[in-house]
């Protein structure tokens, strides 16, 4: 019973998306670097009317939580572009596959 219960967790853990594309990654350090430094003008400005460089680095941190919550996890918008992979070309059993000949001449090295 115990095993089954584990099996179970370990398949919802593998079917949960791991991975981003490269379009995807663009787009979630743009949003990163745009939340933070939003965040730091805003935190700036509202530190030098109150003159309180506290609240300057405690808007600065939201902003980085906000930005780690949006960009993090591989959100299904950051999924949209995936790679074209290539088929998986079985081998043949017991035969190694062999180079094709090349008719062209081969630069010899002094």
């Amino acid at each position: 019973m115990h095993f089954s219960s584990t099996a179970n967790m370990l398949s919802i853990f593998k079917s949960i998306p791991t991975h981003m594309d490269y379009k995807g990654q663009k787009l979630a350090e743009q949003i990163f670097q745009g939340i933070i430094l939003i965040s730091a003008v805003i935190g700036f400005i509202y530190g030098l009317i109150i003159q309180q460089f506290g609240w300057t680095v405690y808007i600065v941190m939201g902003g980085f939580a906000v930005s780690c919550v949006l960009t993090l996890p591989p959100w299904p918008m950051y999924r949209k572009s995936p790679l074209p992979w290539q088929p998986v070309i079985p081998e043949s059993s017991g035969e190694s596959p062999q180079k094709p000949q090349d008719g062209s001449k081969r630069k010899k090295h002094k």
